[in-house]
């Protein structure tokens, strides 16, 4: 990891320093995913083989998953890996629901009642990739807030093995959501498969999922279409940005960074502290720990543009997670809580030594999908929200026509629209 020290550069190198990987604002890609929508969107479910062959190296007859390669998946899977999974479900079902936004009526004026009505997104539809590792952890993220907003169709896409089939821990934890209807196509053209519909998948109204930057451009290309579908947020590659006391642990830190490493060689990790001992004793772990990965190639991409910055102090230290809003935060700090009110910008906060941020991708219960590239300035994690509609309601009566009718009157003629002031008016002189 490159080393800086934060006073010593210019604005210039700092914003450079906590640049992502250019990956997502490449010309190249951009032209290659829109290359592949309109070929998914022209030939349907003849382009999706096609793309199976190509990148996954598997011919397929069919897209859809059957009922025997549902019931091959339950008998595959280690029953501890079932166990876990059942765990964690109870977890992640329990949080989401404890924060689901509610219903409510409220009098505005005497006759007047303003409420809110929840409804669940009619098709939704799931990405889970599998490309270097499958991700039954994100079937669970994703399947567990779509089953508490009661959405009716519930579509889960996930790239093929060489054997044709899909992972069977997907599919586990896909029938643990109450989840049906899942299909053998990845990469952007799963998500063109689910914005455009073809003969065996359909059309949905919102897409949600991390994935690669050829899936998250897929997603925000989609979205830009006319009538095209809603997408949860922006979700790249991950990342994850550590601020570290003299209390921390080297080891831990470093587990911390290389579990995001291995993702992706795209990933971005950081890690910022006022200790510099501690920065060099990290730095020597990660040396260390890197060696045994089974992925130790990937997280080594990883690392060439990873960064270890130490800082005047925590504030400061702070004040730069906040400019760079990450995926993921990390406190490991003495009374790390003490901390969180200045945390501003986040996609999910770990506090303390032994709240390792792997946890939360697992079965602490949070919601590990969440916005990347700075997006968590502006957006938040999945959740039962993010598969619902909140619709507002009014209902006025006679008494409240007459309440608040002048006021929209006299609103409406400072903005010119004299329609809408009429509509008012005519039944303000029915009711009097």
């Amino acid at each position: 990891m490159k080393r800086v020290d934060w006073k010593t550069l210019t604005e210039k190198q700092r914003t450079a320093i906590l640049a992502r990987p250019a990956s997502l604002r490449s010309e190249a890609l951009q032209k290659r995913v829109t290359g592949i929508l309109k070929r998914v969107q022209a030939e349907g479910d003849a382009a999706l083989r096609a793309y199976a062959e190509q990148f996954d190296g598997v011919k397929l007859t069919a897209l859809a998953v059957s009922a025997r390669e549902f019931a091959a998946a339950e008998k595959a899977v280690d029953p501890m890996v079932k166990t876990a999974m059942a765990e964690a479900a109870e977890r992640i079902r329990r949080w989401h629901k404890t924060g689901m936004a509610r219903e409510f009526s409220v009098k505005t004026a005497p006759g007047v009642h303003c409420g809110r009505i929840l409804r669940p997104i009619q098709r939704v539809g799931l990405y889970i990739p599998a490309g270097s590792a499958p991700l039954p952890s994100s079937v669970l993220m994703l399947g567990i807030p779509a089953q508490l907003a009661d959405c009716p169709e519930v579509v889960l896409c996930s790239p093929a093995q060489a054997d044709g089939r899909i992972d069977p821990s997907i599919l586990v934890a896909a029938r643990l959501c109450g989840i049906r209807r899942v299909f053998k196509t990845g990469g952007a053209q799963a998500i063109a498969a689910m914005a455009f519909g073809t003969r065996s998948i359909p059309r949905c109204d919102k897409l949600f999922g991390p994935g690669n930057a050829y899936v998250a451009t897929a997603k925000q290309q989609v979205q830009a279409l006319p009538g095209g579908p809603a997408i949860d947020m922006p979700a790249g590659p991950s990342e994850v940005l550590v601020i570290a006391d003299a209390s921390a642990q080297p080891a831990f830190v470093a587990a911390d960074l290389l579990a995001q490493a291995e993702h992706g060689p795209d990933s971005q990790v950081l890690c910022l502290s006022d200790d510099a001992r501690l920065l060099d004793r990290i730095q020597a772990e990660l040396d260390t720990q890197l060696a045994q990965l089974s992925r130790k190639t990937i997280a080594g991409k990883a690392l060439q543009h990873a960064r270890l910055i130490q800082t005047r102090n925590l504030a400061e230290a702070i004040a730069i997670s906040n400019r760079y809003a990450p995926e993921h935060l990390i406190l490991a700090l003495t009374d790390a809580e003490s901390y969180l009110d200045q945390v501003q910008t986040a996609g999910s906060v770990f506090l303390g030594h032994w709240a390792s941020e792997a946890l939360g991708d697992y079965c602490s219960g949070t919601n590990h999908t969440l916005p990347t590239d700075g997006a968590a300035r502006a957006y938040s994690g999945v959740s039962v929200a993010s598969f619902q509609l909140a619709i507002s309601t009014q209902r006025v009566s006679r008494k409240g026509l007459l309440a608040i009718g002048s006021c929209a009157e006299t609103l409406a003629a400072c903005e010119g629209l004299d329609a809408h002031a009429a509509a008012v008016r005519i039944r303000r002189q029915a009711a009097a």
